[in-house]
Parts: structure tokens; sequence; C-alpha cells
């Protein structure tokens, strides 16, 4: 049977499909449709059935991309109200009350996903504990109600004071609200985040109440979509948090695919990782739009549980309580233009082109240069074969656009080209530099794996300026966040805010909440028993006084003292100081479930016998910089031999994207199909 992968992007729609049986893969590209992103999805299953898939084999569906994240960052949900305890409609206008920059004294507090006239307030109120103070007074609730109707709200979100321990009152009044307004979305805080942290969980609420009947809408149709295509079921959606669920499941809690197509990369670099024997790994993703980046220990990729979105020097931005994968994004990619400030000085991005009209080589009607121009003014694409000769890229047209930049900078066209390109990869090297060096990892002690449509021309430069152990061009890299969806297994996280100190009680405590959450996570994938599924249990901690906790693995058997042994070493790691002796609690539980289904094969390559001459397609001069124009060997990737090394300069061509390797590097396939680029 065939396993099928789609993941919408903001420049490229990618679609990948496996057929199990045969081991032949299907490969396509769309542009992203912005106004109904599900018909870039057929757009691409179309492409895939002209070159033999049959979409009635298709027996597994996962599904990615932009829809939330373009739905909060475009504001265009759907009109919304918050329902909250007495006194505290509030909380989300006041926030945090704190400044990203401390000194930056324009910082200001971002404008709430519900305006004030729609927050609404009702009497009940519970103690820290969950004890019931003051009964839900149902009258409110009516109240509230009428005024739902008459400000004709489409979706409700609802959160309580300290209702993460008890949720009763939160669940009494959804049920009132869905009786009296059946056509309206309702959620409340319970039902995503049983975390402590008022703003926190309020601005949780509000914002996936904002997009909840968007993305039902969306996913909706593109199960409509499905059928008519005869694509069956199960349906999944790629989640932020590495995992893939069912369709059923995210409508529920739609901010879980905030950042679902960079996971998706992530978790196909932790496979691939794991397979070339490198467990610790920096992952860069270069898409149309914008450039993430990732760090991967011990194969596991690390999660942020309070993921901040639109977070800026100036502003906080909002922060969700559901786990994302940690990634660091900037507006930087294939399709990012490039201009002068005001100043003098070349930026690039974070303005893109997009697909409509896109590059300027592509000749619909874009006109300024983008780093995609430069790319091809520089000679390393071609353009001739650009998406495997699809679209025919237009060479004058993208110097014309270069040459916007090149006039006013007094440069040739090449070399605002290769100013262009170094401009954008010092951004790049910036957001790499802060999850490893700022956060206390050694980019020397890493492998780079580097994919996405646009990320293989500029991994090799990347990965020399950083000093990694070697640079790693994934199978399929212009498709990759697609290829790591179809590895990433059915997986939930599940969180309880729980305090207690750390001695034998309060390990007790903690070990009776872990089998509460290993029955819900039971229950969340709907087995009769644990049997398929693996647990990994984390605990967060800290120094007594403190307000931060750090998250440590828990052992169930481990000693007292190895617990706060590693707990010292991952405050030192996170803060820089630990202090042996002090007083530790903890403040939360935290169960990662997966399923421990099939993913997709990666399978030895083959022994052929090999020349390099088969693999050569000929050759082309690339503009280098200082060393000007130089000549490159074209290789064909899939006409290479596993283990034979070859020297750079040259390019390596494929179906989705070309890799560009430097001179005085070395290159080869390794026994898996991955391709390795060694340090000179």
């Amino acid at each position: 049977m065939i396993r099928l992968a789609t993941d919408v992007g903001g420049t490229f729609t990618d679609l990948i499909a496996y057929d199990e049986r045969s081991g032949r893969l299907f490969l396509a590209k769309s542009l992203t449709t912005t106004d109904d992103q599900s018909v870039g999805v057929l757009d691409a299953i179309a492409q895939s059935e002209e070159h033999g898939l049959s979409t009635e084999n298709v027996s597994f569906l996962v599904h990615g991309g932009t829809t939330v994240i373009n739905a909060i960052t475009e504001r265009k949900g759907v009109r919304t109200a918050l329902i909250t305890t007495e006194g505290f409609r509030d909380v989300l206008e006041i926030g945090r009350g704190n400044r990203p920059d401390l000194y930056n004294l324009r910082s200001s507090s971002p404008e709430p996903f519900v305006p004030r006239h729609l927050r609404l307030e009702v009497a009940e109120r519970l103690d820290a504990r969950g004890n019931v103070i003051r009964e839900l007074d149902e009258n409110d609730v009516l109240r509230c109600i009428d005024v739902l109707k008459a400000e004709k709200v489409e979706a409700v979100g609802i959160v309580f004071l300290h209702s993460y321990v008890n949720p009763a009152h939160e669940s009494r009044c959804a049920a009132l609200v869905r009786e009296a307004l059946p056509e309206v979305s309702v959620c409340t805080s319970s039902e995503i985040s049983r975390q402590w942290r008022e703003y926190e969980r309020s601005n949780t609420v509000a914002m996936n109440a904002f997009v909840q009947p968007i993305i039902r809408r969306y996913f909706r149709n593109l199960e409509v979509a499905f059928e008519k295509k005869k694509l069956q079921g199960p349906y999944y959606a790629m989640q932020s948090n590495g995992g893939i669920a069912k369709f059923e499941k995210v409508v529920d809690a739609p901010l879980t695919l905030v950042e679902s197509g960079p996971s998706g990369g992530v978790a196909g670099a932790a496979r691939i990782g794991s397979i070339v024997g490198e467990p610790n790994v920096l992952y860069f993703d270069v898409g149309g739009t914008t450039a993430k980046c990732s760090l991967i220990l011990d194969s596991q990729p690390k999660l942020d549980s309070d993921y901040k979105l639109e977070k800026t020097r100036t502003s906080p931005g909002y922060t969700v309580q559901v786990p994302v994968v940690d990634i660091v994004e900037v507006g930087t990619g294939g399709g990012s233009i490039a201009w002068i400030d005001t100043f003098g000085r070349l930026r690039v991005g974070p303005q893109s082109a997009g697909s409509t009209p896109g590059p300027a080589c592509y000749g619909r009607g874009g006109v300024l240069p983008t780093v995609t121009d430069a790319k091809l003014v520089t000679g390393v694409l071609d353009p001739s074969n650009f998406a495997e000769g699809r679209l025919k890229l237009d060479t004058d047209l993208a110097k014309k656009a270069v040459n916007l930049v090149a006039i006013p900078l007094q440069m040739t066209v090449e070399a605002a080209a290769e100013a262009i390109l170094r401009v954008a990869e010092e951004t790049m090297i910036n957001a790499l530099k802060l999850v490893t060096i700022q956060r206390g990892h050694d980019p020397r002690d890493l492998a780079l794996i580097v994919s996405g449509g646009a990320g293989p021309m500029l991994g090799a430069r990347l990965g020399q300026e950083l000093k990694v152990r070697k640079t790693i061009i994934p199978t399929h890299p212009g498709v990759f966040s697609a290829w790591g969806m179809l590895a990433a297994r059915p997986r939930v996280d599940v969180f309880r805010t729980v305090f207690g100190d750390v001695d034998e009680a309060g390990i007790a405590i903690i070990n009776a909440v872990l089998t509460e959450l290993e029955r819900e996570a039971v229950g969340y994938f709907e087995l009769p028993t644990e049997e398929g599924l693996s647990f990994s249990p984390k605990v967060e901690m800290r120094y007594r006084g403190q307000e931060h906790s750090v998250a440590v693995d828990f052992k169930r058997s481990a000693s007292i003292a190895d617990l706060l042994d590693t707990f010292n070493a991952a405050h030192a790691k996170a803060f820089s100081f630990d202090l042996p002796g002090s007083a530790v609690e903890f403040t939360a539980v935290h169960l990662h479930a997966e399923a421990q289904t099939d993913v997709i094969n990666v399978a030895r390559l083959g022994s052929e016998k090999w020349s390099e001459s088969d693999a050569i397609k000929g050759h082309r001069k690339v503009y280098l910089g200082d060393n000007g124009w130089v000549d490159c060997k074209v290789y064909e990737r899939t006409k290479l031999s596993p283990e034979v090394d070859l020297d750079g300069p040259a390019l390596v061509e494929e179906a989705t994207t070309t890799t560009l390797v430097l001179t005085g590097q070395k290159f080869h396939l390794d026994a898996f199909g991955q391709l390795i680029i060694l340090p000179g």
C-alpha cells in the first residue's frame, strides 16, 4: 500500500508518496494557492497521478501546513469571545507586564485576539487546590449567552481561575453555551492545557478559539476532496510536537498545528541523524519564505512547552501552552526580496515574493530581486532544468531585478548577486548560532542537516562557517518536511501542574500523576491497554523560591540523589549556575506518549558498477565571490555511487533542488543515499 504526505509552505506545496510494496517514491511540487490551500494540495496529487500514482492504493495520509499560523499572523480567524472568572477579563490585556528587551523603552504589548467588549465575566471561584469557594453562577452564563447571540460570535473560549486543577466549572459553562448555541465553536482551557499561569492559559484558549472554525472547515474540505480522489483514511495531521494525530483530534486543539510543516522536517532530521550515526544534529530548512533551524540531541528534538508566537525585540509576543518543537525562524528564504534601506545598506527579507508573483526569474510578474534570482545570476541554478524543467527560469529577468540593487551599490550584477547571498547567509548564521552557541552547544560537535528547496544551495557555506563535523543533504531535500511526516508516529503530550518537594512523598505524588497520565494517553489513542505505546516522562523542577523551572527526564526507579544530580546539571546548562544542597521542588509532570507504528523505510543503496563520467551531466561556471567565475562539474545525484569521494567545487542536481559544494570540500553518498559534504 502507499503512504502519502503533503506539506503546504509559503511558496510551494510539496508531496511525497511511498509505495511500501515496490519501494517506489512519487515526488511533486506545486505552487501554494494562498486563497484556498487545498487547491494546491490537489494540484500536487494530480501531478503525481500523471506519473503513475494510484490514489486508490493510498492507505495512509498525513498533511501539514501553514493554515493555522497564517490565520493567526494575518488575523483571519473568526469573531471570538472569552468567558472568564469575575475580575479577570483584563488578563489578556495586562499579560506579564514585561519587556523582551529590558532596556528597550519602545516595547509594547501585543493586541489581544479578543477585544475587551467580548471578554465576559461570570461569578465562580476555585482555590489553588481546586476546592470550590463559590459555585458557578449559571444565570451569569445565560447572560453571557445573550451577549454572544447579540454580537454574532462564531467562537467562544472559556478560562476560569485554577481550572487546570479542577475543570468542573469550565465543563459546565461549556455545556450550557453549546446547548444554547450549537452553531458556535466552544473550547475550554482545560481541554487544551492543564498547566498553571493564568495569562498563558487565557491566551492559549483565546487563540485556539480564534482559529478553530477555520481549521474545522479546512480539514472538512480536505476530507471531501480526498474522498473524491478515492484516498482512503485514516487522515493524519502533522503536529507541532513532532508527532501526528488524526484530523478529528486536531480540530479540537488546532493550536497544536501552529508549526505543523517545520516540525515534519525536524522529525525527518532526527530519523536521518539516527540512520547515519549522528544523534546530535543541527537541522536547517530553507524554504521559499523563511528559514528555520532546530537542535536535536540524542535523536530527540527539544520541545518548548511555552511557545512564544510573534516575539520580537519590541514585543513579548503571544505565549501558548502547547508543546512545540523548539524552532528559530527568520524571514529569509529563496523568495526573500533584496532591498536597500534608508542608510544605503543591502538587506534581504523579511518580505517575500511568495508564490504569486514569485521571484523575477519565474516570469510571473515579479520584478524585485530575490535570493533565487541571485542564485540564477551566479550560475548555481540551471534555467532550463528548474523543478525538473516544469518551470523555465529567465536569466535576463533575474539580472534586470538584481540590477535594482547593483546600480545604487555601484557593483556588477554578479557581485551584487553574491552580496545578496552573503547577507542572506549572515542572517541564517545568526539563527543557527542562536540555537547552538547561545544555548551552550558547540557546532563543531554537531552534524548539519540541510533541507528545503533553497537550503542545499547554501548548506556547504553555512557548514563551513560554523565548522560543523559534516553537512548532510538528505534524500529528497526539496520535499523533506513532507518526507519527515512519513517518519513521524502518532503522538500526544500531556501535562499536569504538580507541586511538591523532591523527597519520598513528592516522588510518590509524581508516580501517581504519571499513572493517571498514562491512562489518559491510552484513552487518547482509543486503545484497550498501553501495549504498543512508548512513554517518556519528564518532570519540571526548580530551586525553592525561583520563578522558572527546568525539565529533566524522570525514571521511576531513579533515586532522589540521582534526580537532584540530573536537575543540577540541567540547571547549570540552562542558566550557567547550579546550587547543590539547596531545596528543590517539583512544579509539573510531562508525559510524551507515542504509538509504535511503522514509518517510511530507508533502504540501502545497491553496489552497481559506476564511473564518474556516467554521473557527470556537464560543466557550469559559478560565480564564487573573490574567486570569480569558477568551472564546476555538474553531477546527477541519482547516478552517484555510494562511498565514492568526489572533490568540489561541484553542483549536484536532483528533482527538487541543487547542491553547491565549495572548493576544497569533498562529498559522497553514504550507503543510504544521504549526500555527505566533508570540510576541506
